[in-house]
């Protein structure tokens, strides 16, 4: 009797084993690349054509864009023409050097002052009209720099942000 019991023991892990390597067969038939490759191509295809933002939220950040290249663009104005009335209101003889009177110094220092944040202003412009450009082009919301969507969040505060905060802030 124990060669009766051996023996079914000894021919069942053969089957077993004939099973386990059956069903891996057709496991790995199931997941073949072709079909997988075919899904991920599919899934590419219709991520590239639909776009990132809907027509509404493109129109709102155009008005708001609009709206702030309006503000840096008075504010430029404005700021170098206080530049410009410093220097004309200034006579050459009027600056002293001395240690009581530090108006000329002041001065300089104010119009610097309202020239940098005039370039400044003028360099937001510059960004917003390329954000403008990227709205008509179809790129808004788009890293500059790694190609990947921005946050809604960041283009909610920054319209005009050109880079995902991590590069901005020069993470990668």
């Amino acid at each position: 009797m124990a060669a009766k019991k051996t023996a079914p023991k000894q021919s069942a892990p053969k089957k077993t084993a004939q099973k386990t390597t059956a069903s891996k067969g057709s496991t790995q038939k199931k997941a073949s690349k072709p079909k997988s490759t075919a899904s991920k191509s599919t899934a590419g295809k219709s991520a590239a054509k639909k776009p990132l933002f809907d027509k509404k939220y493109l129109d709102k950040q155009r008005r708001l864009l609009m709206e702030e290249r309006s503000r840096y663009v008075t504010s430029a104005t404005r700021l170098k023409a206080e530049a410009d009335s410093l220097v004309e209101e200034r006579e050459p003889g009027d600056v002293q050097f001395d240690e009581e009177s530090g108006e000329g110094d002041t001065l300089a220092v104010e119009r610097e002052r309202d020239l940098a944040l005039s370039a400044h202003a003028r360099a937001a412009v510059d960004q917003i009209d390329a954000a403008l450009a990227r709205i008509d082009n179809g790129t808004y919301g788009i890293c500059l720099v790694s190609g990947k969507p921005i946050p809604r969040q960041r283009l909610n505060a920054i319209p005009w942000a050109a880079e995902r905060v991590e590069h901005k802030a020069g993470g990668f």
